[in-house]
Formats: structure tokens, C-alpha cells, sequence
């Protein structure tokens, strides 16, 4: 048996998740995002480093991987509600876009804290996490994952 308070936060918990609360959404959207850097991270050195592909090379085809991962965990746990649990090309299109946005702010991000203000790389490279999370979370939140509408016209 599980004592009251624990019950309690169990059973707010399992509320909050069926209610999809956009706090359980983001802790979600962030854990797979971790899973993804991961695979990020092994893609990029795998290619790089055993292949001896080039930087760029390696790093889009990482970028490529760990963005088709998120969607999929994205679009079947974090966003299941409002994609059905089901996956469609023109919606891993506008993930991949607003993924692609949030790229560029964390690279723009990195490049100003570094260049322009003098902060030390690592320091500015966690700004640009949450940067880039910020607009990674509320692109798909808001565009790509968005509540379908009453007149269910909202495909994949």
C-alpha cells in the first residue's frame, strides 16, 4: 500500500499527465531531447571519427538522426494527444523546420555571448540550451503539435 502523501502525488501526477499540462509537456519535450543529444552526440563521432566524414557532414547527418528520433518519441508520448500518436510527413517536416529554428538561435546565441560579450564558451553554450529549448518547446507546442481543431482538419 502506498502511504497518503505519496498516493496524493501520484494521483496529481497521473491527472496532470491525462490533462497533458503544457509543465509535463516540457519536462517530457526535454527528457527526449536529452535521449536525442545522446544520439546526436554518437552519430556526429561515429561519422567523424570512424568514418572520418567531415565536420559538416557528420554533423547534418547527426542533426538528421537525432531530429527523426525526436519527433517520433515526441509525436508518440510528449505530443500524443494531439497527434493521435500517429506520425505523417508533413508534420515531421514542420518539427524538422522548427527544430532547425532552434539551431540557429542557439548558434546565433553562442556567437554573441562569445564575440560580442566575452563569455566563456561553456557558459554561453548552456544559455543557448535554453534557448534553444524555448524555441524548440513552443514551435511544436504551438505550431507543429497544436490542439487539432473541432472540425478535426488537422492531419498529419
Amino acid at each position: 500500500m502506498i502511504p497518503a502523501p505519496r498516493q496524493s502525488l501520484l494521483d496529481r501526477l497521473s491527472a496532470a499527465w491525462h490533462r497533458r499540462e503544457v509543465a509535463l509537456k516540457a519536462f517530457s519535450f526535454a527528457v527526449v531531447g536529452l535521449v536525442n543529444s545522446v544520439v546526436d552526440f554518437g552519430v556526429f563521432s561515429i561519422g567523424y571519427y570512424a568514418f572520418g566524414w567531415p565536420i559538416i557532414a557528420a554533423n547534418t547527418m547527426a542533426w538528421v538522426v537525432a531530429v527523426s528520433g525526436s519527433y517520433v518519441l515526441n509525436a508518440k508520448i510528449t505530443f500524443a494527444h494531439e497527434s493521435g500518436r500517429k506520425l505523417g510527413l508533413r508534420r515531421y517536416f514542420g518539427f524538422a523546420l522548427s527544430q532547425l529554428a532552434g539551431f540557429l538561435g542557439n548558434t546565433a546565441t553562442v556567437w554573441c555571448l562569445v564575440e560580442l560579450l566575452h563569455v566563456p564558451a561553456w557558459a554561453a553554450k548552456v544559455a543557448a540550451i535554453a534557448v534553444s529549448f524555448a524555441i524548440n518547446f513552443s514551435l511544436s507546442h504551438f505550431l507543429v503539435f497544436r490542439v487539432p481543431r473541432a472540425g478535426g482538419d488537422e492531419v498529419g
